[in-house]
């Protein structure tokens, strides 16, 4: 099972972009789907981007669509998202995930991957 450490997180201010990283170790980072979620305070983990095993493939949710992008490195094993025109409704916890497949698709949602990151704090200010 790969093990997922992310970093790039901060506090920074609305209208500013932030890049997060994750970066797997411990197994084939290339056999994982990978995907970003965030947990606000006091609410449940929402899915905001996630990629195919080779990152020929992207999902994004509505709520975040054209102001992030999620891309990987595999021959770096990490795996990146890039958040632009950030909101004070953008501050969470943000965790990477990881999903071992054998297929070229991406998955939205929090049970269908296996393993976590611990995450990392982004926090906009108005």
């Amino acid at each position: 099972q790969v093990q997922l450490i992310e970093s790039g997180g901060g506090l920074v201010q609305a209208g500013d972009s932030v890049r997060l990283s994750c970066e797997g170790s411990g197994d084939i980072f290339s056999d994982y789907a990978m995907g970003w979620f965030r947990q606000a305070p006091g609410k449940g983990r929402d899915f905001v981007a996630a990629i195919t095993r080779a990152g020929t493939r992207k999902g994004y949710a509505d709520s975040v669509k054209g102001r992030v992008t999620i891309s990987r490195d595999n021959a770096k094993n990490t795996v990146n998202l890039q958040l632009n025109n950030l909101t004070p409704e953008d501050t969470a916890r943000y965790y990477c995930a990881a999903r071992q497949t054998v297929t070229g698709v991406w998955y939205g949602r929090e049970y269908e991957y296996t393993a976590w990151g611990q995450g990392t704090q982004v926090t906009v200010s108005s």
